[in-house]
């Protein structure tokens, strides 16, 4: 039996918490199909990006040992700790049903290699140009992958909380208002037979 007090008032009050259970139900799993919907829209992304890095990693460790066989290893490691850090990366987020994903922005064309091209040759510059394609996708796939992990976590939320709703807070405002309501109407009825015996002894 339901601890509710039973009065209209508190009959009111209950009728409006389900209406907004159920609004707010309705409301997470329409949230949550929209999230596993773009979680599989970028599982997508991902798959593709994953196909594409394992060849652009072949090419470029080809390229490098290419470079390192006509400059040398030590040569070749000498150039490269002497570039600067590149500043051709962005990330920007947007919003997924209030989820902030991030997203990539890179600029069109690699950035100047940043070394002497007296001392150094062209299957140098393939490697470089090569690697910087290894970057880009690895930095693409990583931003992707964060954005499902995130998607994920927030799809784990709305299911735990549609649940709750679902499971355990409207069904215990349906129970409590059929409880509340059948004890009015039986008040309602106890109330109409009383008058109705008065009535009749006034009449006697």
């Amino acid at each position: 039996m339901s601890s509710v007090t039973p009065t209209k008032s508190n009959l009111m009050a209950m009728q409006k918490s389900l209406g907004l259970a159920q609004l707010g139900y309705d409301l997470l799993d329409r949230k949550r199909t929209l999230m596993m919907r773009e979680m599989m829209r970028l599982m997508d992304d991902v798959r593709a990006i994953q196909g594409k890095i394992d060849a652009a990693y072949a090419a470029a460790y080809e390229a490098l040992q290419e470079a390192n066989m006509t400059l040398g290893q030590n040569e070749v490691f000498r150039i490269a700790m002497s570039r600067q850090t590149d500043n051709d990366v962005m990330i920007r987020y947007r919003s997924v049903m209030g989820i902030e994903i991030p997203e990539v922005v890179l600029t069109d064309d690699p950035p100047f290699p940043g070394y002497g091209f007296v001392s150094t040759n062209p299957i140098l510059d393939d490697a470089y140009i090569k690697f910087i394609q290894v970057k880009r996708l690895s930095i693409q796939v990583a931003a992707v992958e964060n954005s499902v992990y995130r998607l994920a976590k927030a799809i784990k939320q709305s299911q735990k909380r549609a649940n709750a709703l679902k499971n355990i807070v409207i069904p215990q405002l349906e129970e409590s208002i059929h409880y509340v309501t059948g004890y009015l109407e039986e008040k309602e009825r106890d109330e109409f037979t009383t008058l109705k015996v008065i009535k009749e002894r006034k009449k006697a």
